[in-house]
């Protein structure tokens, strides 16, 4: 029994951690895939110089930037619940 609640221990406190750096780190490509989201081409768009524009089928790289956001996002909103619980 003791050995069960050292090794408890031992995995939250690691948690404890690594969490704020695994935070850290999701919240940079988080950052970064909202940017190079913004409607324009590429990483001039991120930065002004996209032409506006109407709606578009995202294709190729744009696709899975935009999925790659959504998954990052998941990812920071689970880290975040976690960190509040611990």
């Amino acid at each position: 029994m003791a050995n069960i609640c050292y090794h408890r221990f031992y995995t939250m406190e690691t948690l404890n951690l690594l969490l704020p750096w695994i935070q850290i780190g999701l919240s940079i490509f988080l950052i970064g895939a909202i940017l190079l989201q913004q409607s324009g081409a590429g990483v001039g768009g991120a930065f002004g110089g996209g032409e506006g524009g109407g709606y578009n089928t995202r294709r190729g790289a744009e696709k899975v930037l935009f999925r790659a956001t959504i998954i990052l996002g998941i990812f920071f909103a689970i880290s975040a619940f976690i960190a509040l619980i611990i």
